[in-house]
């Protein structure tokens, strides 16, 4: 079983082609952060209109990739909820249109509950290899660790930037050796979630625990902004706490109501507070003229207090949860489990290993949308590609669609 999965839910277009639920065939994602990183933060209008022009081309590549025609796709998976609701828009209508067009069944993925699929690839294609490819003819080009620091810049409009797993003889992904078992926790964790996940089945599960105000990665992009270092903030602040002292600011971690909810809006003023004091001005001096005043060495240390007290938050209601529903495996999910410091802790505290998802596939993709449409497909029901709609902010305690199924069959 083949199904191409579509994922345009912020700044990336993608789609990806994946076989049974477990072995990728194809993966392409054509990201905005060059653009995007201009205005310190995606800007929904280019967004969607950057997906216009993407969504045709990089799902043709992806198909190609996979050595398939349409006679070889037995579904199509499309990111429908969460989201900015022009870009899901421009992804769904692109699905819905393929879906009568080739007459194949149509499912509808909720993004966050996707990116905890990313595990559950462990087996990859004989033609499949990651590479970044640029447009025109232009060679591949290998990625790389985390950081993105090797992200092709400066698109244009007429200039096709794909990250794209292909036949080009780099190197293998470093998958998972077997698929997560359930029970399963999940910590989900990305620039506009964080979340605790208790998965007993595929499409069964129930949020125990979420962000009471920013998400982590959202603080990761403010902090970032207020002591001087570039969009995206968790890769900048990552790669600047390897060289500060994490213990150097005391900051605070929030104290909240729910057993495994989360806060960091507390955590991000207290570093703006702390920087003001530092840089010898007061609560009234403007956030955005703070990077000038800050040395390099701070800098650095406020990098890496910010970074420990956030990802300890993280463990702290990871490391409950696993031992108050005590789960078979756990799984970390997201763009912010590419953090090594988070992985770090983790291993540091919770006594069974986590094996994770390689970090091209821990940021927006459509693998992780065509792996879980795999199991739609399995135990889910379709949806009309004449009436589907987005839902921009639909939340996961809404959306566990096994059980409903269990119910009506």
């Amino acid at each position: 079983m083949k199904v191409l999965g579509i994922e345009s839910s912020c700044d990336e277009t993608a789609a990806a082609v994946v076989e049974d639920g477990r072995q990728l065939l194809s993966s392409v994602v054509h990201s905005q952060i060059d653009i995007h990183a201009e205005y310190g933060g995606v800007v929904p209008e280019v967004a969607a209109r950057s997906h216009i022009e993407m969504i045709n081309p990089v799902i043709n590549k992806a198909l190609t990739d996979a050595g398939c025609t349409w006679n070889d796709i037995d579904a199509i998976a499309v990111t429908y909820a969460p989201g900015l609701i022009g870009s899901l828009l421009v992804g769904t209508l692109a699905a819905r249109t393929l879906a009568i067009l080739h007459k194949k069944p149509l499912y509808a993925i909720h993004h966050v509950e996707a990116h905890v699929y990313a595990n559950f690839i462990i087996e990859q294609g004989t033609q499949v290899a990651p590479a970044r490819v640029a447009g025109d003819g232009a060679a591949p080009v290998s990625t790389v660790g985390d950081t993105g620091a090797d992200r092709p810049t400066g698109p244009e409009s007429s200039d096709l930037r794909s990250e794209v797993y292909d036949g080009s003889g780099v190197s293998k992904l470093q998958l998972p050796l077997k698929q997560p078992t359930f029970p399963m926790l999940a910590l989900i964790v990305s620039g506009g979630h964080s979340q605790l996940v208790l998965f007993r089945d595929h499409g069964d599960y129930e949020l125990l625990g979420q962000t009471t105000d920013d998400a982590v990665g959202e603080a990761f992009d403010k902090v970032a902004k207020i002591i001087g270092l570039p969009y995206p903030g968790g890769p900048s602040i990552a790669k600047a706490a390897l060289d500060g002292d994490p213990h150097k600011y005391q900051l605070p971690k929030a104290k909240v109501q729910g057993a495994y909810d989360f806060s960091f809006s507390g955590l991000k003023t207290a570093v703006l507070r702390a920087v003001q004091r530092e840089t010898g001005v007061d609560f009234t001096f403007p956030s955005h003229q703070l990077p000038q005043r800050v040395s390099d060495t701070q800098r650095v240390d406020f990098a890496a207090s910010f970074q420990h007290i956030a990802v300890e938050t993280l463990v702290d209601k990871a490391e409950k949860a696993f031992n108050d529903y005590q789960p078979a495996s756990i799984v970390i999910a997201g763009g912010v489990a590419a953090n090594t410091e988070l992985r770090r802790q983790l291993s540091e505290r919770l006594p069974i290993p986590i094996e994770y998802a390689p970090m091209q596939l821990c940021t927006d993709n459509a693998a992780m949308i065509a792996t879980l449409g795999c199991y739609h497909v399995q135990y889910g029901t379709t949806v009309d590609p004449l009436s589907l709609e987005v839902i921009p902010s639909l939340s996961m305690t809404k959306t566990a669609w096994r059980n409903v199924v269990k119910e009506t069959t």
